[in-house]
């Protein structure tokens, strides 16, 4: 599907694979395979950010992809996000849609939401929050009405 699709119907929490459709070139051949690992990937979708118009530019509207989190000893060194406009001539595919009882970790930036945590329960997303102490975050749990709409306007993950 289209970066467009995946900005109009993907839930944030879903997880969302990229390709540009070429084969994976072998281990020895370095660079090829780190420019395709740039074109070719995973992540969870945490950020829909609309279009802006500006005297000076303008951007359409993009999504955000969180691939990891790196470091050690529970410390977060590094989080790798990739950022992708509507216009992107990559292919996305969702892999997989948040489940009914999960909970979303949100937080107000600007004019935009973004997910912080995606939980498993309303209990588990209180732990998480309680830990992290993000006090602008809010809670907004998976419900059946929500995985139902997607079932019947056709956006299931294919």
């Amino acid at each position: 599907m289209t970066a467009s699709l995946i900005f109009d119907i993907a839930p944030l929490g879903s997880l969302v694979a990229y390709s540009d459709g070429q084969p994976k070139p072998p281990a020895r051949f370095t660079k090829k395979l780190a420019a395709w690992k740039s074109r070719n990937g995973v992540g969870r979708l945490v950020r829909k950010t609309p279009g802006r118009e500006r005297p000076t530019y303008s951007a359409p509207p993009s999504f955000t992809l969180h691939e990891g989190d790196f470091g050690g000893d529970g410390i977060i060194l590094i989080t790798v996000m990739r950022s992708y406009g509507i216009d992107s001539d990559l292919r996305f595919r969702v892999i997989e849609r948040p489940k009914i009882g999960q909970v979303r970790v949100l937080q107000d930036v600007g004019e935009n939401i973004e997910l912080l945590h995606l939980a498993e329960s309303r209990e588990a997303a209180e732990l998480w929050l309680a830990q992290k102490g993000y006090s602008r975050a809010r809670l907004e749990e998976i419900t059946a009405d929500e995985v139902g709409a997607d079932a019947i306007e056709g956006r299931a993950a294919a």
